[in-house]
């Protein structure tokens, strides 16, 4: 059978397909992964549309040349369930059966279940962008088991994909359905390498922030409990008596946790080691990559961190959990400096990135290497791609047969 369908998928050409997700700077990796992709889709001569709740004041994430946007406005229920909304329900019921593919980004909220409510007939992919991972599952856990029960593991289990974007989710997914799902495929975020050949020129960002030469930590991502910031202050705080002049940069947009950030920072006297910026984009991010000393992401939690796997490209010595999504492959080809869940493991860790130049320039060399090796974009996007094709004529097939 697998055979027939690998024959039936070369006659698949052109998709058309949708993408749903919060499609905004403040949600963090998953738009830059649509991006990413939707540009390869659209180069193979697919039709991409980007469905996405929104609500006032947000700010649409770049729009890949070529791909459809459509917005929804999210209803004030979505305090309560995420990405509620009637309209994004009612564009759908119009407009859903003209895809071959829609494409659900995460689990847990609204715009997720919406396709299978309405019995849509195109094939249905799921990531699940590490929603399932022990501590993820934790928050709201309650909550998490009820709708569970209610629709979500069902939705799981008819999904025609499941898009795994590293190797822990598969352990996470049978967790959650207590078998093997049949249709998951593990395809890992990838990264334009190309767009990162002309990067900033050193001394920018520290210019425009008036750092000097003084040694420069960078955390890059949402202000959120699971990355880990409850770990990275006060060992920043206890790194600055080996290293007085160090400056941290956090960079990213308030996701619930800024409130505790600016409390250690008054409470420990850190305003003027500790430099919060909000969020960054474009050549201002790029900038401050380059001339950070280290990145840092202790994170409890992630799907596959874009941010880390950014910094590798760019060449940034890098301090990470194990929990960002590909610790297998930064172990192999010992691409950082991976930390201990602990105030002491991450301030070892940084002290020694920031007093080691050969440690350092080992991390950025060997971490430029396996972004080329093992997640060039053009690679990983043909994989989900290919797996589009065969889920399409999954489904095509199966309700011939029906």
């Amino acid at each position: 059978m697998s055979a027939l369908l690998t024959a039936h998928c070369s006659l698949i050409t052109a998709l058309r397909i949708l993408h749903i997700c919060g499609y905004t700077w403040n949600i963090g990796g998953p738009p830059k992964v649509i991006f990413d992709h939707a540009e390869y889709q659209l180069r193979q001569g697919n039709e991409v549309t980007i469905l996405t709740p929104i609500s006032t004041g947000e700010e649409l994430y770049p729009v890949p040349q070529g791909a459809t946007i459509v917005t929804c406005r999210r209803h004030p229920l979505a305090r309560f369930y995420a990405e509620f909304s009637p309209e994004l329900y009612r564009w759908l019921r119009r407009h859903g059966n003209d895809f071959d593919l829609i494409h659900v980004h995460g689990i847990w909220h609204f715009a997720g279940i919406a396709p299978f409510l309405l019995y849509l007939k195109p094939a249905k992919a799921i990531t699940l962008h590490g929603l399932l991972d022990p501590w993820a599952w934790q928050q709201g856990r309650w909550k998490k088991q009820f709708f569970s029960w209610l629709i979500q593991r069902r939705i799981v289990r008819q999904a025609d994909l499941i898009h795994l974007i590293s190797r822990d989710e598969r352990t996470d997914l049978h967790r959650y359905l207590g078998y093997d799902h049949p249709r998951a495929i593990y395809v890992p975020n990838g990264m334009n390498t190309a767009k990162y050949q002309h990067l900033p020129k050193r001394g920018q960002f520290r210019q425009k922030h008036q750092l000097g030469e003084r040694k420069m930590v960078l955390f890059l991502s949402r202000i959120n409990a699971k990355k880990g910031l409850d770990l990275l202050l006060p060992a920043f705080k206890n790194l600055l008596a080996k290293h007085q002049e160090a400056v941290l940069v956090l960079a990213g947009p308030d996701d619930g946790f800024l409130t505790y950030v600016e409390n250690f920072i008054a409470k420990s006297n850190l305003q003027a080691s500790v430099l919060l910026v909000g969020m960054l984009t474009g050549e201002e991010k790029l900038a401050a990559f380059v001339d950070a000393d280290a990145f840092a992401l202790p994170s409890y939690s992630e799907g596959f961190s874009i941010a880390a796997l950014e910094a590798l490209t760019i060449g940034t010595p890098a301090l990470l959990s194990d929990r960002v999504g590909f610790a297998l492959e930064l172990r192999e080809y010992q691409a950082a400096h991976l930390s201990d869940l602990t105030v002491e493991a991450v301030e070892a860790g940084l002290h020694h990135l920031l007093s080691d130049a050969g440690y350092s320039q080992n991390l950025r060399e060997n971490g430029q290497r396996l972004v080329h090796e093992k997640f060039d974009i053009n690679v990983v996007a043909e994989q989900l791609l290919a797996a589009y094709r065969q889920a399409v004529q999954r489904r095509k097939t199966s309700e011939t047969a029906s």
